[in-house]
């Protein structure tokens, strides 16, 4: 397992706002009384930029930012389970470029919505407990990845149905999976993290013949021959606690836990033995009252900046590629006092959403000429 050398301090970023840019609070949506636990912009579609959904309880609901701070609802989808409470959401699309949004949660269930005619395209039953996370390949829309609470990462394809990948076993999580992240230049790698304090690089690349697989096959989904992963190509021990949010940055890796702090950090492989390397943490990215575990952090398109809440109802903007890292911004309102469980910034940044545990949107807007 990859542990961090001596003489590699990293960089710790200074809490005093750099005021680049100046946020205030455009809107406040009372969505419901149950908490909300995922927001996220559609960055699948440039048509739908500004379409965002959020999921809490039962319920899916699509949102679309309009100027002046104005949130429209565009439609609302509730699971037939009402003890269903989504954890997570995110967008895809069929092979024909279809919006769909995939929701999971308590039951174990993704659910894939047609965003077109409001229903239910397809319902995925494989995981064997709660998922706690989905994100959708960039590169590949229709190919959606699960992580779940039964210690399993799941590849899916959205567009037949297929389960195509398991990533779970001898070398797999000890503890619920928390998260997981595609790469966003190498189609292949996905890294995934959890409650064994471990965050762990995949590749499909000697699998990918089974993702093609998925896309034409005809048959029955259940007689698909899908293949179990049991061996990262990488495990790393950065935290020593709970690692409830991943996402990469160009190679390197973006993490944290419940320590008050995001770590950017760079996986260095071993070329002849998987599993190996060693660890080179760049950058800490200091989030005060950040010690509750379920937050997570959101970048823009071009993952210039991330935003994260916190267990206070603040929210804390860092520039992510400066060195040392730069805090855009501090946003704080008085009446927003509830941990926020993730956060979801706009294509170019310029709106900051928040999804709140007291059912609570906020929606925060870069002011003009800041």
């Amino acid at each position: 397992m990859a542990k961090v050398p001596i003489g590699c301090e990293p960089v710790v970023g200074s809490l005093t706002p750099s005021k680049k840019k100046d946020y205030r609070v455009t809107n406040r949506l009372q969505e419901g009384r149950r908490p909300l636990y995922a927001v996220v912009f559609n960055f699948i579609d440039s048509t739908y930029f500004n379409v965002f959904a959020t999921v809490g309880g039962n319920r899916v609901t699509v949102y679309r930012c309009l100027e002046g701070g104005v949130i429209a609802v565009l439609q609302s989808y509730i699971d037939e389970d009402k003890d269903e409470s989504f954890y997570t959401v995110s967008w895809a699309c069929n092979t024909d470029g279809n919006p769909l949004i995939v929701a999971g949660g308590i039951n174990g269930i993704l659910r894939v919505i047609d965003v077109g005619n409001e229903k239910i395209h397809k319902s995925f039953v494989g995981h064997g407990d709660s998922i706690n996370e989905i994100r959708t390949q960039a590169l590949k829309p229709s190919l959606v990845v699960s992580a779940s609470k039964d210690e399993s990462v799941r590849l899916w394809n959205v567009h037949t149905g297929i389960c195509i990948l398991i990533f779970a076993g001898a070398g797999g999580h000890r503890n619920e999976v928390l998260s997981v992240d595609f790469h966003p230049s190498d189609i292949y790698r996905i890294s995934s993290c959890g409650m064994d304090n471990t965050v762990k690089i995949w590749s499909m690349k000697e699998f990918w013949t089974y993702v093609e697989k998925s896309f034409n096959w005809t048959d029955l989904p259940s007689k698909f021959p899908t293949k179990t992963v049991q061996f990262p190509i990488f495990i790393a021990s950065i935290h020593n606690n709970y690692v409830d949010c991943n996402r990469w940055l160009g190679d390197f890796i973006l993490s944290k836990s419940v320590d008050n702090e995001i770590v950017l950090w760079e996986p260095k492989m071993k070329e002849q033995s998987p599993g190996e390397g060693t660890i080179d943490i760049l950058q800490k990215y200091p989030v005060p009252e950040c010690d509750i575990w379920f937050i997570k952090f959101s970048c823009d398109f071009h993952y210039k900046a991330a935003a994260i809440g916190n267990r206070e109802g603040k929210i804390f903007v860092w520039e992510l590629q400066t060195s040392p890292p730069e805090l855009i911004a501090r946003l704080s309102h008085v009446q927003s006092k509830s941990p926020i469980r993730q956060t979801a910034m706009s294509f170019d940044g310029s709106t900051i959403l928040s999804c709140c545990e007291d059912g609570t949107i906020w929606r925060w807007d870069v002011v003009a000429n800041s």
